[in-house]
């Protein structure tokens, strides 16, 4: 059986007014499970609309590259901290005061998308020393070295220590006073 509804005006129109008379307004409401003092809980309750925001003050939906650009962004540079400098002192009689990014070797030169701070090129008659022997660098105030797959490997000596080959490739710290031999030269950090 259909639930039933009752009618219930909500206005009654004035009698002797000279008003346009208007439809009485009747609010629906189902018997349907109410309980005394309850709600219907949506059926028959009146339903409060907000208005539509003025579209001058709503932003305008961020375009996809704003988007893309947002996510890709690099967050704030630090400033760099200050390097260590550190003295390369060569069998060959050159001396080089170095804080950054550098190549060693006969004629050292950089690869597509790398980027050095020096480039030591070392006079070696024999040819013992690669064309580009060694790459070296700092971390955290510690220096390091990298052989770049020469013909001749490179050899740290540490004082108390005994010594290494640098694997090629692969960056091998070297402490202060130590001796970094490539081929028939080599250098002292200090």
């Amino acid at each position: 059986m259909p639930p039933e509804l009752s009618a219930v005006p909500s206005a009654v129109s004035g009698g002797g007014s000279d008003a346009p008379s208007q439809p009485a307004r009747q609010e629906f409401t189902s018997s349907l499970d109410l309980e005394p003092g309850s709600s219907a809980g949506g059926i028959g309750d009146p339903v409060v609309m907000e208005p539509a925001p003025d579209p001058a003050t709503v932003p305008p939906e961020p375009s996809f590259r704003q988007v893309l650009d947002e996510l890709t962004r690099l967050p704030a540079q630090r400033p760099a901290p200050t390097a260590a400098r550190f003295v390369l002192q060569f069998s060959t009689g050159e001396t080089y005061t170095v804080e950054g990014t550098g190549l060693i070797g006969r004629r050292p030169s950089e690869q597509p998308g790398e980027n050095y701070d020096l480039l030591i090129s070392l006079n070696d008659q024999g040819r013992s020393i690669s064309k580009t022997h060694l790459e070296f660098g700092q971390e955290g105030g510690v220096f390091w070295i990298s052989d770049r797959y020469s013909a001749n490997g490179t050899v740290v000596r540490e004082p108390d220590r005994p010594p290494r080959l640098s694997a090629p490739g692969m960056r091998s710290r070297v402490a202060r006073g130590s001796r970094v031999e490539i081929g028939e030269q080599f250098f002292v950090v200090s």
